[in-house]
């Protein structure tokens, strides 16, 4: 039987591991991909409900049966865009960690650098989740969105959450929330232009707690 530190050694890292797992999602025939890769473009740009089917459709080169056939709604297809961006996104966290693979300060902080570079290449205006959750309802309406936009970010808040155990980082759970709303804050400033580099301002208060909630630093 394992002692007990093994277990608390091994506990944060194999948490980890589930959460940065491949997200399954169901596999896209050829035509299903070219509406997925033109609404996202689309839904992205311009918004949701500014897009409608007949648009994705032609930008696809599909026929709105087709759109149908394979995604059944538009609801149906902006839950698989989301879906998909978000996948993308846990691909990329994940491969920033591994660059840094020895739990630390070191290794909460490449999720901001994470983020800092992926708002450069995919989300110049913002994050799609967020952008989202703002054309919806008030959430509790049924639409099938806001559990997709909610579990993101609670994935999110999990992933500080075990970096910051990892670490052993004093009360994890409470510096995962402050690290969320420093996260969150930092995202909407990139869509809203505020000032510049708003991931290199979260980055630095979120190594500052860092540095006051850990041992030897």
């Amino acid at each position: 039987m394992p002692s007990s530190a093994t277990a608390v050694d091994e506990g944060p890292r194999s948490s980890l591991d589930r959460l940065l797992a491949v997200r399954d999602l169901p596999a896209l025939t050829p035509g299903a991909r070219r509406v997925l890769e033109a609404a996202s473009r689309l839904f992205y740009d311009h918004g949701i409900h500014a897009i409608g089917v007949d648009t994705i459709a032609s930008e696809a080169g599909v026929t709105k049966k087709t759109l149908y056939d394979r995604f059944g709604s538009k609801e149906a297809l902006v839950v698989s865009y989301l879906q998909h961006r978000d996948a993308r996104w846990r691909d990329h966290v994940a491969a920033n960690l591994a660059r840094v693979p020895e739990p630390g300060v070191d290794q909460v902080l490449a999720v901001f650098d994470a983020s800092n570079s992926w708002m450069s290449d995919n989300s110049p205006k913002g994050c799609s989740a967020i952008n989202a959750r703002a054309e919806i309802g008030d959430g509790h309406d049924g639409h099938p969105v806001f559990p997709e936009v909610s579990g993101q970010k609670v994935w999110m808040l999990d992933v500080f959450a075990e970096l910051c155990r990892a670490a052993r980082v004093a009360d994890p759970d409470d510096t995962a929330r402050l690290f969320m709303l420093l996260y969150e804050g930092a995202l909407v400033t990139v869509g809203m232009e505020t000032f510049a580099e708003p991931f290199a301002v979260a980055r630095a208060a979120a190594e500052g707690i860092l540095r006051g909630r850990t041992a030897g630093s």
